[in-house]
């Protein structure tokens, strides 16, 4: 036998090469590989490590096992009430079922963004096309969020995917609707104001009112008592000077008459000259002077 040529054994030595390497290929630990002969599947690997195959003849598509992220693009919905609500949002899934993910959506990612663009719209249309556009804003907004999330992965399994969350990132309305509806928004806040002050105001001159009108009766009882009391008062001074002026009239002749001296003759007052034997007012005067 004669021996081959080196050109040659390095002709077999590249095929070889060649073959091996066609025949061999390696599965990472955050992939999963289903195994094609011609477009029919034949098997699937979810292991890793290096895996064996016909070479020329059956093909490799590799698939991401790890949780996937996708920004949907912006989404106009109709609320409840008509009123136009821009959405962004994200899903989070993971690739549960490879061939029924080829089937359905065949080798390219993308293709499933596409999908589930129109499927989430879809959904999101059917819920919150049925509330008004307050609620969407408020704190029941999780629970809208938890009804699309159930209804998206009821109806992305059938892509082989399992959808582990859906979150609005954004909630806005148009940029040409902004404008006129917090026009609006802020004349209704301006209007109810305006109805709470003057609600205020009224309750406030009623109690105003029912102030003043207690304040008056207090005061006339008060008026009322203190002038029974000063008559009471009066009445028993009189009698007590009654009683005084009986026991001895001449004693309060000569009180009665230093009260009035002390009255009349002040500092700041003018001067008085009249004669004590003239006048009954100053006959005590004279009295003393004897």
């Amino acid at each position: 036998m004669k021996k081959l040529s080196l050109p040659l054994l390095v002709i077999l030595g590249l095929g070889f090469a060649i073959v091996m390497m066609s025949s061999l290929f390696i599965v990472n630990q955050t992939q999963s590989a289903i195994v094609l002969q011609f477009g029919k599947y034949q098997r699937s690997y979810d292991t890793p490590g290096l895996k064996v195959k016909v070479p020329f003849i059956e093909n490799v598509i590799f698939y991401d096992t790890r949780l996937l992220h996708y920004n949907l693009p912006a989404l106009e919905i109709n609320a409840g009430d008509q009123k136009r609500l821009v959405v962004d949002l994200y899903i989070r899934y993971r690739i549960m079922d490879k061939l029924k993910f080829y089937r359905t959506i065949g080798q390219d990612v993308r293709n499933l963004e596409m999908r589930l663009s129109g499927l989430v719209l879809d959904i999101m249309q059917q819920v919150i096309g049925g509330i008004p556009l307050s609620e969407m804003l408020s704190s029941k907004r999780s629970v809208i969020m938890n009804q699309i999330k159930e209804k998206v992965s009821k109806a992305a399994g059938g892509f082989g995917i399992s959808v582990v969350d859906v979150r609005i990132i954004r909630a806005d309305l148009p940029r040409e609707n902004s404008e006129a509806i917090f026009t609006r928004m802020e004349s209704e806040r301006i209007q109810e104001a305006k109805l709470f002050r003057a609600e205020g105001d009224e309750l406030n001159q009623g109690v105003r009112a029912k102030a003043d009108r207690e304040r008056t009766i207090i005061l006339a009882d008060a008026k009322k008592k203190a002038e029974i009391t000063r008559g009471e008062g009066e009445a028993i001074a009189t009698k007590t000077y009654a009683d005084a002026y009986g026991q001895s009239p001449e004693f309060f002749e000569v009180y009665r008459a230093l009260q009035a001296y002390t009255n009349a003759f002040k500092p700041e007052d003018t001067t008085v000259i009249m004669s004590p034997k003239e006048s009954d007012f100053m006959k005590h005067f004279g009295a003393i002077s004897k």
